[in-house]
């Protein structure tokens, strides 16, 4: 029984240890340095399912927008 008891003791403490070092989660910014990763082009993403641009084509992205947008007009969609 004691046995279970100092092993209780040593778990809730090891627990107790672990919740307290928490890391920092943000980056920290540094003057004059870029922390994360470059941004992308959307024009040089994969195409999704359904879409008609090609990948790298910025020309088509733009069209392909273009016509989404008209598409999900309701003023075009009722025709009034």
């Amino acid at each position: 029984m004691r046995r279970l008891v100092v092993c209780a003791a040593g778990l809730a403490l090891a627990v107790g240890l672990v919740a307290c070092g928490e890391s920092e989660q943000v980056v920290v910014y540094k003057q004059g340095k870029y922390s994360g990763k470059p941004d992308g082009k959307p024009w040089d993403n994969e195409p999704l399912a359904g879409a008609k641009w090609t990948k790298g084509d910025k020309v088509s992205w733009e069209a392909e927008i273009k016509q989404r947008n008209q598409s999900q007009n309701e003023y075009k969609r009722i025709d009034q």
